[in-house]
């Protein structure tokens, strides 16, 4: 049967005009228009033009034919080929693990008052708000009497880094090792409940310095740092990373090796501390046995894989550096191959092409 779209009204051949007149006056009043439109039809149905408008055009079209159209609502997707289904599942299991909420890692630690599961979310929220506060510029030391080989030195010996200090004030090359001796100084007083005296700072350093000397640099270190020592350091965050991914130690253990590397490299100063510890156990997990970086550990940690591969590119290049001879500062790497720290820094896999290959483009000129 043939018919006819007159518009958006579907007229069947054969109707007067009078009848596709009342059809397109019914469309208009239609169940589909509100009360308003209704009541206020006697005033303007329709506006002039639609009133006076010339007959709508007419265009005759075919049917189609009811049995092809049963035929195309019927056509379910068949799984003839398994692997369709497969990747189906797949995409399922994906947007779930996305969609369904995060398991909560601290809720089986109320009896361990040390976790301070309570409020430990908000701990690390506080961390991270402060890391963002003490930011280290890149390229700080531009312009400085000392450069970056100078304050690979000194953390090589002492195997800390001071660069918050040195980024608001500049000090002579013959000064630098006052700073290191110092800033250990007051480190150990931060951290430790028995503090070693002056003395023994001045032996370590072979007498370079007086005690007076050392008490002078804490005041005015501790001054230009307006006495905030409170910056949150990569361990911190490794810790976190490391129980959302219900890390073993000898992943804990090689993260931390790769965090400690980086205290030589200067360009990656000015990553955070929550990147860096993020980048490393993501980092340890793949080289140890493939382990991808999990939706809870993102999710916990707040980076995501990609976001974090450019950092251990970096990562990557300094282990080729030290296992290649590529630098002189080793105490890291002889640190960690210990029997006490697992060995990690002479793992096999340190030495593998893909780690060299993701490491090539940073060792250019090296």
């Amino acid at each position: 049967m043939t018919h006819l779209w007159c518009d958006s009204l579907h007229v069947p051949l054969g109707f007067s005009p009078a009848m596709v007149s009342n059809m397109i006056s019914s469309n208009l009043t239609s169940p589909h228009t509100t009360a308003m439109e209704r009541n206020q039809g006697s005033k303007s149905a329709c506006p002039p033009a639609v009133a006076h408008a010339a007959p709508p055009r007419c265009i005759p079209v075919l049917q189609q034919e009811p049995q092809k159209v049963v035929q195309q609502e019927e056509r379910i997707p068949s799984y003839a080929d398994p692997s369709m289904k497969e990747k189906e599942e797949k995409v399922c299991n994906a947007f779930s693990d996305v969609l369904l909420p995060v398991q909560d890692v601290d809720e089986g630690d109320a009896d361990v008052p040390q976790l301070c599961s309570e409020y430990v979310k908000d701990i690390y929220m506080y961390l991270r708000q402060l890391e963002v506060r003490q930011p280290i510029r890149p390229n700080y030391m531009q312009g400085y009497e000392i450069n970056e080989r100078m304050r690979a030195l000194l953390v090589n010996w002492l195997i800390q880094v001071h660069y918050r200090f040195l980024q608001v004030q500049p000090v002579s090359q013959h000064q630098l090792q006052l700073v290191g001796v110092t800033a250990m100084l007051i480190a150990s007083k931060y951290e430790e409940m028995y503090a070693p005296e002056v003395a023994d700072f001045v032996y370590i350093s072979d007498n370079a310095f007086s005690k007076a000397e050392i008490w002078k640099m804490e005041v005015l270190m501790l001054k230009d740092l307006n006495f905030d020592l409170g910056r949150p350091l990569p361990l911190h965050f490794l810790r976190r990373a490391s129980k959302a991914g219900s890390a073993d130690v000898e992943k804990h253990t090689l993260a931390k090796y790769l965090m400690e590397l980086t205290l030589m490299d200067y360009d990656m100063l000015h990553y955070q501390p929550s990147e860096t510890a993020a980048a490393a156990l993501c980092l340890s997990q793949l080289i140890i046995d493939g382990q991808q970086w999990s939706v809870m550990q993102e999710h916990y940690a707040g980076y995501s894989e990609d976001h974090l591969k450019p950092i251990m590119q970096h990562m990557t290049k300094n282990v080729v550096k030290v296992n290649e001879g590529l630098t002189k500062h080793v105490a890291v790497r002889n640190k960690y191959a210990s029997s006490k720290l697992m060995r990690v820094s002479v793992l096999p896999q340190l030495w593998s092409p893909s780690l060299r290959n993701l490491a090539a483009p940073l060792l250019i000129g090296s």
